[in-house]
């Protein structure tokens, strides 16, 4: 399928076990390795945001990294796809995320995009100095169009492990438009799934978020009814 920066390929086509419902004919599809930070980042960033209630459990911090080469359709960031969207990662940004990090109501930090795990250059070094400044009382979640299984993959670049190993939470898979649901807790399609890192590692495989909990109703119709409701009540 095409998209507005042209045709979608699956560049590792008879790949096995690549994870949920990948490959998928809605993005690009990379091989083990295709793509690094080093080959393609620009040490660019779309974002800075603090106080956040949607990246993630509790209020975070996010950073929006730009570039992205999977191209999902209808990705509600595509206009970051380019690794050249933004301003370069600089050392004052990252005092100022220590900082807004430091806030006791502050949980965490987000990294998403644009794709984190082809930003490693800057992020490895924010979570390194994270840790060094508040060991693990701060978490670290992360969105990335790479399944866990692709990031497993013998012949990935080693960056992508590293930075794993700093991540608490790992939201991981493409955007499927034709998956979409907004009954998903922070996610936008039911292949991507929430993933306790460490618990993964430690076994070896997908260990899912203990605390996920999608929605049963969509939340707005919800309030409508009930309201409604109350207003007959009323009456």
């Amino acid at each position: 399928m095409p998209t507005a920066q042209g045709k979608l390929h699956d560049f590792a086509a008879g790949g096995q076990d690549r994870g949920p419902w990948i490959p998928t004919d809605l993005s690009n599809n990379p091989r083990a390795g295709q793509w690094t930070s080093e080959k393609m980042s620009h040490g660019i960033v779309a974002d800075y945001k603090r106080n956040i209630m949607t990246d993630g459990e509790g209020i975070r911090c996010s950073i929006y990294v730009s570039g992205c080469p999977f191209h999902c359709v209808e990705c509600y960031n595509s206009s970051i796809w380019d690794f050249q969207a933004g301003h370069p990662y600089t050392r004052d940004l990252e005092d100022r995320i220590i900082a807004d990090l430091g806030q006791s109501f502050i949980q965490g930090i987000t990294y998403l995009g644009g794709e984190p795990l082809l930003n490693t250059g800057i992020l490895l070094k924010l979570s390194k100095r994270i840790r060094q400044e508040f060991g693990h009382t701060k978490d670290i979640w992360c969105w990335t169009g790479y399944t866990w299984e692709e990031l497993r993959r013998p012949g990935e670049s080693p960056d992508k492990m590293e930075l794993l190993g700093y991540i608490d939470i790992l939201v991981d898979g493409r955007y499927i438009k034709t998956l979409h649901d907004n009954l998903l807790q922070f996610r936008g399609s039911s292949n991507q799934r929430i993933l306790d890192v460490p618990r993964s590692l430690e076994s070896g495989k997908p260990v899912i978020w203990a605390k996920l909990h999608d929605q049963e109703r969509f939340i707005p119709e919800v309030y409508g009814k009930d309201r409604a409701a109350g207003e007959g009540d009323a009456s």
